[in-house]
């Protein structure tokens, strides 16, 4: 039986309201916390934390088939899209978790 998938994005922000690093936070603890309640996504910001206009999240989703994970994906890709104008998803990797060994 196999692990399922593993889909990992990298989510690119620009934040042009963003006037300091608290309102940046504040902006990005809403995202994450709707992307883990919506999407069942593990989020972190991984980059460009010293910056208070731009920020790097990485999101990762789990599913049983690699079909409906990249729909999920698409999803997500959308959800920000939505939200934030000034966005690019600069990587997306959809993988089993036996091809890491």
């Amino acid at each position: 039986m196999g692990a399922g998938y593993v889909g990992l994005v990298s989510i690119d922000l620009h934040l042009p309201q963003s006037g300091s690093l608290k309102d940046k936070r504040h902006e990005l603890r809403s995202l994450k916390a709707d992307l883990i309640r919506r999407f069942g996504a593990a989020v972190a910001e991984v980059d460009h934390h010293d910056l208070r206009q731009r920020a790097r999240l990485s999101a990762a989703l789990v599913d049983r088939h690699a079909h409906d994970l990249a729909l999920r994906l698409d999803d997500v890709e959308r959800f920000v899209l939505s939200r934030h104008e000034a966005v690019s998803f600069d990587h997306r990797i959809v993988f089993k978790p036996e091809d890491l060994t």
